[in-house]
């Protein structure tokens, strides 16, 4: 009989993690609460945890880019991706009309993609708050009857709030991308077309784009790249970049050579493309 596997979320039950996770590994989870993405990985090191689900890039807001650097560190195999369209929606206690309101709550980053919503309410006060889901569990704890969230479909489901307004994003093209992190590197037994990388390279003019250039030779795609400096080290760069490939013979043929062109040259992890939003 498979055990339930255990995964650990920044934030509480019915945040973007959760939704995210819900979605890669389906509803039969154990979702892990932790107050930050460093407790995630403390979780999965001391094995509380069998997994984590750590966004790593936002559409609108960009890299998470201390993200990449507690990956390297704990040294976490990375084992999947998944991407979630961000929907965001205005729930409140059941029977509350929109006239009611006067505050609304959310994380900032949640607040900021809803904001032209706003601007046609100056009277409602907008209070910032450390999770989304957790302005709908406290509204709904605390009777708040002049308070609103800002937050998922699932925070209103599993908090019994009422969806006021749906779909209050600027963008409806918003997206986050998360990463799927387990202790150990394992054979998931997927078929793998994509990686995630992380290197140095000297400081010779042109010394990156001869890297650049191996992955380019054996026509394998370099989906992202992003640079992050070395802590106490001026001018040193670790270059963090994912990659994709039509063959993995040309993906083992150009990491081979771009072995000889870099220095602390990490595979984060090898996995399976699964970029649908």
């Amino acid at each position: 009989m498979e055990t339930t596997k255990r995964v650990a979320i920044q934030g509480i039950k019915a945040s973007f993690h959760e939704e995210a996770a819900y979605k890669f590994f389906g509803r039969e989870i154990e979702t892990v609460e932790c107050n930050s993405f460093k407790e995630t990985c403390d979780k999965l090191e001391n094995r509380e945890a069998d997994f984590v689900v750590m966004a790593i890039e936002n559409s609108i807001a960009g890299s998470l880019l201390p993200n990449y650097t507690l990956i390297r560190d704990y040294g976490f195999a990375v084992v999947g991706e998944v991407y979630l369209p961000i929907q965001l929606h205005l729930m409140a206690l059941p029977g509350i009309k929109f006239e009611d309101i006067k505050i609304v709550t959310s994380h900032p980053i949640a607040i900021r993609q809803c904001i032209d919503f706003f601007y046609d309410y100056p009277h409602i006060k907008i209070v910032e708050s450390n999770d989304t889901a957790a302005c709908a569990k406290r509204i709904q704890e605390e009777k708040l009857t002049d308070t609103m969230a800002i937050a998922n479909s699932l925070a209103a489901e599993l908090y019994g709030l009422n969806i006021l307004e749906r779909r209050v994003e600027s963008n409806k093209k918003n997206y986050t991308r998360f990463l799927i992190l387990k202790k150990d590197k394992t054979d998931e037994g997927k078929k793998i077309n994509k990686a995630s990388i992380c290197f140095q390279v000297g400081h010779k003019a042109g010394s990156l784009a001869t890297v650049l250039n191996v992955f380019a030779e054996q026509d394998v795609s370099l989906t992202k790249i992003q640079s992050m400096p070395v802590l106490g080290k001026r001018n040193e760069y670790y270059f963090y970049v994912d990659l994709e490939w039509p063959s993995t013979e040309k993906y083992d043929k150009a990491i081979r050579k771009a072995l000889k062109y870099t220095s602390n040259f990490n595979i984060l992890g090898e996995y399976q493309k699964n970029d649908k939003v």
